[in-house]
């Protein structure tokens, strides 16, 4: 996983300053929202406490640099006995997208785009005609004849994105989320055309958020600033589910369609959910093994 950067420090040792400049120049340009210390990282999982703390508080200058603002970025780890899911009550989704807003505000999302990791999908009831679905309505919520599905990032047991990444910046976390090394990502794009649930974003300009929308409580592998010319996903807000809070799209839900918990534990809501309810993934025949339910109260 070290190839790249242990071949451009022994270049640049080799080199001259003003030939090693030149050399870099190209690579500058490529990485222009990337610092070069970035550029030079090891793999998240190569670092050690130290390396990694040390590139946590670098990432809190560039982000006080950058965009003004005072930022914490933690870094918790998953927890043993902790299996994350998460379940969606399509009979009482109302297609309100307090869920999308939430993840555009919690995630530090480019506000010119008003990107989101979540998109819900309006479609004519209970027939999961995507071909004929829209997720820019613009009329009031519930409409009549209509069904509302958001979809999301699902993180496969089997995920394509993991699977064809080629230098490895994408992987599965003991507690089944699914993550990105933001400073290993080259941006190629092979994981967002792998997905099918088209739960990856790619940053094609660098994110332009006020000092003061930006949320300041932030994780290292999930909702801190992201560069241009990265990848990026939803991670079910880790950095506070695996600290016991909920994901920002459950805490907004106004009408309890959302229910996240712990697989792993028999007297969650969510496994009561997986065992009383007609359940169904999306995509089954994919054999991506989601981690994202959906079902229907009757």
């Amino acid at each position: 996983m070290t190839t790249r950067r242990t071949a451009l420090k022994v270049l640049g040792a080799t080199l001259g300053a003003t030939a090693w400049a030149e050399a870099m120049a190209p690579l500058r340009k490529w990485t222009q929202d990337l610092s070069f210390d970035a550029f030079l990282q090891k793999h998240y999982k190569e670092l050690s406490a130290v390396e990694r703390q040390q590139v946590i508080e670098r990432h809190q200058r560039e982000t006080k640099a950058e965009y003004g603002a005072e930022v914490t970025i933690a870094d918790p780890q998953a927890q043993a006995g902790v299996s994350f899911g998460y379940a969606l009550n399509l009979s009482i989704c109302i297609g309100c997208r307090s869920c999308a807003e939430a993840c555009h505000e919690e995630n530090n999302h480019d506000r010119a785009t008003h990107n989101s990791y979540i998109r819900v999908f309006e479609m004519n009831d209970r027939s999961m005609d995507f071909e004929h679905a829209t997720v820019d309505y613009d009329h009031p919520v519930p409409a009549p004849g209509k069904f509302y599905m958001p979809v999301q990032c699902h993180q496969c047991d089997n995920a394509p994105c993991v699977r064809v990444c080629p230098v490895e910046a994408t992987w599965k976390e003991p507690d089944g989320i699914v993550v990105v090394d933001y400073d290993w990502c080259i941006g190629c794009r092979y994981c967002e055309a792998a997905c099918p649930y088209h739960a990856r974003r790619f940053n094609w300009h660098k994110p332009e958020i006020s000092a003061d929308e930006i949320n300041p409580n932030q994780g290292l592998l999930s909702n801190r600033v992201r560069p241009q010319g990265v990848v990026e996903k939803c991670t079910f807000c880790l950095h506070r589910t695996r600290e016991g809070r909920l994901p920002a799209c459950q805490e907004v839900c106004p009408t309890g369609a959302r229910v996240f918990g712990n697989l792993l534990d028999a007297d969650s809501e969510l496994r009561w959910v997986l065992e009383n309810k007609r359940v169904f993934v999306l995509k089954e025949d994919l054999g991506t093994k989601p981690r994202f339910f959906y079902f229907f109260d009757e």
